[in-house]
């Protein structure tokens, strides 16, 4: 079993920057493939970035390809998001999820525990 929990959401203007943290519970984070989804309000919850167990291998879905980075340090048990050029339809609740199995993945179905979300607002 796995805890996690994201902060790092807030308000920003469009453009702007933000870094998405996650940290999860317990000592086996890095056998973990890891990944971002978020849902905006009325909308049904959608992939943002994946990682791999050990951080080599990263997907991203196309609506934030060269504007999000994703990536993990095991040591610290951490799970990251840096969002650049932020734009209002970026606007969701962001969401960490953690998966068990080996591959990474990038379906809900795919994720076996997930965090509560950290809101996330961009102004146009």
């Amino acid at each position: 079993q796995v805890q996690l929990v994201e902060s790092g959401g807030g308000l920003v203007q469009a453009g702007g920057s933000l870094r998405l943290s996650c940290v999860a519970s317990g000592r086996t984070f890095s056998t973990y493939p890891m990944a971002w989804f978020r849902q905006a309000a009325g909308k049904e919850r959608e992939f943002v970035a994946a990682i791999s167990r050990g951080g080599y291998n990263i997907g991203y879905a196309d609506s934030v390809k060269g504007r999000f980075t994703i990536s993990r340090d095991n040591a610290k048990n951490t799970l990251y998001l840096q969002m650049n050029s932020l734009r209002p339809e970026d606007t969701a609740v962001y969401y960490c999820a953690a998966a068990t199995g080996q591959a990474m993945g990038i379906r809900e179905s795919d994720m076996d525990y997930w965090g509560r979300g950290t809101l996330v607002t961009v102004s146009s």
